[in-house]
């Protein structure tokens, strides 16, 4: 059962990884090319707010799903991943609309902030700290069952 589990969790990092790979075929975002060039003066581009916002809740969905899978398959605990996947929520939840303000006034906030909100949205960068937090939580859960 163990080795199931490994394949597992490496199911849900390779759907992780394909999610970035492929981002530029699955995804609308007009935004790809001007923050990869990293240009402060290229030009702003033109892009429609509908397609925008659910091109970026089913990229956040996908990134959920992969992510949930990952963390349910490290821990094996059903409640830790519901935690997981409402932490990663509230991140969502909250940089969702800084990014789209920052869109909206044309990254005027900020060009390299703007950049970093934009990560935290379409990226599963809280799974970074998640799963090194729930280690930890184990670990202690370990040391308290032996004093």
């Amino acid at each position: 059962m163990k080795v199931l589990s490994w394949i597992l969790v490496l199911l849900g990092v390779a759907g992780l990884i394909s999610v970035r790979v492929f981002e530029d075929r699955i995804f609308y975002d007009p935004f790809l090319n001007y923050f990869y060039e990293a240009d402060k003066q290229a030009a702003y581009p033109d892009f429609e707010w509908g397609r925008l916002i659910i091109s970026h809740l089913f990229r956040f969905i996908l990134n959920l799903l992969f992510s949930s899978i990952v963390i349910h398959f490290i821990f094996k605990n059903k409640n830790w991943t519901l935690q997981g996947a409402a932490l990663i929520c509230i991140v969502f939840a909250i940089t969702f609309p800084i990014y789209l303000y920052c869109i909206s006034t044309k990254f005027e906030i900020g060009f390299l902030f703007s950049f970093y909100m934009r990560r935290f949205v379409i990226q599963p960068l809280i799974l970074l700290l998640i799963v090194p937090l729930f280690y930890y939580r184990k670990q202690m859960l370990v040391r308290n069952i032996e004093d």
